[in-house]
């Protein structure tokens, strides 16, 4: 995308009481900072914990010395952020007390309930996708215009969808591609806090930071004189998770470290505001039934309940286009009522002929093959007609691979000659496989 997308930024907090946390909650945060990344200047710590100097990690660090926990040694420029803050015996007593209680150490985190509202501001329901711009984002895929119509109002609708047809037929880079469409950007906390606790929010893993967002826009409540922005938030794309055959319920859950005595956000929680996909749904270790009864509530309410190790139930905001995609009938899968739940069940059909040789043209350009329409027929006739087998929209990437590889071998040039064209399917397709 070539342009910056545009967003509200939540203006730095000028107190500690902004910050929505209490002055012993950051105390804690920045002698642990200081006792395990050895920072020393005012405005390094600033940095760390990404709050402001002035009137924020200023007082923290002047209640710290006053608690003799840490003092000043000497400065290395001009001003309070310049000061050199060593951590005493007593703060470094203390430092390995709070580590054992908790070790996260980073930016600030923002409270729930801030969370909880910030994702309602910008939720993915309020946004809308025209047929134009989905078109455009799966030109790159041979799709007609049936599954366009049927894909557009799934993806406005913000609930669920279930994408279900034969193997290769594209469901994964559909639901990839959807992921891409989602429009606009959002904000998330790197981390939240509620009853003590801490939930690691940010992966950079899944999530793509826009950093020239943070720079080109203007904060919720700009005046004359610029303010700059909470950076405890970062901007991303609306984000697109996918998950395969590995989920599990426990997936679905607060990942507790009992070494890091802190939490990390389960998938769905990490997608809000974005999409998120269960891909080869049925192949999981857990049944589908036990997945959809996890999600009842999340898709109905548009709240998922965790439960922290302490016990207390907390409430998620639950705002995720789930995507459902399998190879597998899904009437075998679950039954009415739960296929009820999932709003949109689109079918992802074999490719026609017209579209398995438009898929074939493109797939011959990638690699350089010069197209021509003898080799494509008698690779239609030979291993398709005769043997009743169905196109699958992956078929043309696989045998032209298969193809490449056999000619690179032979130190030949990759042509559609029947020679090159019979040994790739011998070897790509099983002899007896028989339509099914």
């Amino acid at each position: 995308m070539s342009t910056t997308p545009q967003i509200n930024l939540p203006p730095e907090p000028r107190s500690i009481e902004e910050t929505g946390l209490s002055l012993g909650f950051l105390a804690e945060l920045v002698l642990k900072t200081i006792y395990v990344r050895s920072l020393s200047k005012g405005h390094e710590i600033a940095e760390a914990v990404h709050l402001p100097f002035a009137n924020v990690v200023a007082p923290v660090l002047d209640y710290l010395r006053h608690e003799h926990l840490t003092e000043v040694r000497g400065s290395t420029g001009f001003g309070e952020s310049s000061y050199l803050h060593v951590i005493c015996d007593d703060g470094r007593m203390r430092a390995r007390e709070l580590m054992e209680q908790n070790q996260y150490i980073g930016p600030a985190p923002v409270r729930l309930e801030e969370y909880t509202q910030v994702v309602k501001q910008q939720a993915l329901s309020e946004q809308t996708i025209t047929r134009a711009t989905l078109r455009n984002t799966l030109k790159h895929l041979v799709i007609g215009n049936e599954i366009i119509s049927e894909l557009g109002p799934a993806i406005n609708s913000a609930k669920s969808i279930f994408l279900f047809g034969n193997p290769g037929n594209g469901k994964t880079s559909i639901a990839e591609a959807i992921g891409l469409s989602l429009p606009g950007a959002i904000l998330i906390p790197y981390a939240v806090t509620v009853h003590d606790s801490i939930i690691r929010v940010f992966d950079g893993l899944h999530h793509r930071e826009i950093p020239e967002a943070t720079s080109s826009t203007p904060t919720t409540n700009q005046t004359q004189t610029t303010r700059r922005y909470d950076r405890r938030w970062v901007v991303i794309r609306r984000p697109l998770i996918a998950i395969g055959g590995e989920l599990r319920l426990s997936s679905l859950e607060l990942v507790y470290d009992p070494t890091k005595k802190y939490y990390e956000a389960p998938y769905q929680m990490k997608a809000n505001g974005g999409a998120f996909l269960m891909d080869d749904f049925g192949r999981q270790p857990v049944s589908p039934r036990e997945l959809l009864n996890r999600w009842i509530v999340p898709l109905e309410k548009r709240v998922d309940y965790l439960i922290l190790a302490t016990g207390h139930k907390i409430n998620v905001p639950f705002d995720v286009l789930i995507i459902f995609a399998t190879n597998l009938n899904p009437k075998d899968l679950v039954d009415e009522a739960f296929l009820r739940r999932i709003r949109y069940k689109i079918h992802v059909a074999d490719p026609t002929w017209d579209e398995f040789r438009e898929i074939f043209k493109r797939e011959t350009a990638k690699r350089s093959i010069p197209y021509a329409d003898e080799g494509l027929r008698y690779l239609v006739m030979e291993y398709y007609v005769k043997t009743n087998r169905k196109p699958r929209g992956v078929h043309p990437r696989d045998i032209l691979d298969e193809l490449v590889d056999i000619a690179h071998f032979e130190g030949v040039r990759p042509t559609l000659s029947k020679e090159l064209i019979d040994r790739a399917c011998r070897a790509y397709f099983i002899k007896e496989e028989s339509s099914k």
